[in-house]
């Protein structure tokens, strides 16, 4: 789970030092990567790649697509540690979606830690300049679609192979993403190209071993190790970009994280 840590925050490098790209650019890229490593493994395995429950597999692929796309602008407009914490409101969302998706229930003190996340957001959002409501808006709904997209994960899991759960995502992404790009696309150049490699390598080494690491230990032990990612994005923002926070945000951080850990651990 450490090395799948370390894997998504130099994604978010990535995805800050191509800022200059549009947003649909970098998630068509990213889904061009991720469908030939998909494919590959499919093919390998000799499964079909149209999968059973294609209903649910497109409204994965739907969901996952708007949540990367958001998470992707907020990461490209606000510090990495900012982004970050917004999206780490999705366990709070998916829990919130299970509810009415899959007849979960939500119990009281589930709903306490969900507030305390929430009031966590408010508080960045007052004593953070660069946090406005256009960039809130995008992070919460890219939170809220993440959500969307696990518990449909959460359906599929019973009629789907993990890898064909994935491929539905850039089979989705890459003509919504061709459509929304063509009017203003911009080439990369140069250092581009490697950077936008290294955001695909660096992805997949999350993703894998953030698989592997649910495999083998309970999801409730690894999950809570996820969110050490925040001292990456702190670290990057500090010493790469030179953003400084009042002690406040910092505050409205740990409520946010606190939040969601306790939602992830507590099973009942």
């Amino acid at each position: 789970m450490l090395i799948s840590v370390a894997g998504f925050a130099f994604m978010q490098l990535c995805v800050k030092y191509l800022k200059h790209l549009p947003t649909t650019e970098l998630v068509l890229f990213r889904s061009f990567v991720s469908v030939i490593l998909s494919g590959a493994m499919i093919w390998r395995e000799g499964i079909s790649p149209f999968g059973n429950n294609k209903k649910v597999l497109f409204f994965r692929g739907l969901f996952g697509t708007i949540a990367l796309t958001l998470y992707f602008y907020t990461l490209q407009n606000l510090p990495i540690s900012t982004a970050a914490v917004l999206q780490y409101l999705s366990p709070i969302f998916t829990a919130f979606f299970g509810v009415r998706l899959l007849k979960e229930p939500m119990r009281p003190m589930r709903w306490i830690f969900f507030m305390v996340s929430i009031a966590g957001v408010l508080v960045v959002k007052k004593f953070n300049p660069d946090l406005n409501y256009i960039y809130l808006g995008a992070g919460f709904l890219s939170a809220i679609f993440a959500g969307l997209a696990y518990n449909c994960v959460r359906i599929l899991r019973n009629t789907d192979k993990p890898v064909v759960i994935v491929l539905y995502f850039p089979l989705v992404a890459i003509p919504i993403m061709l459509i929304l790009s063509y009017s203003n696309w911009v080439w990369p150049h140069g250092i581009d190209w490697v950077i936008i490699v290294l955001m695909g390598i660096f992805t997949q080494i999350g993703q894998i071993y953030m698989t592997k690491a649910l495999h083998v230990e309970k999801a409730n032990i690894v999950t809570p190790i996820k969110y050490t990612g925040i001292l990456y994005a702190l670290a990057f923002d500090f010493f790469l970009f030179g953003v400084s926070y009042n002690w406040m945000v910092f505050v409205g951080m740990g409520m946010v994280l606190l939040g969601v850990i306790l939602n992830v651990l507590r099973k009942d």
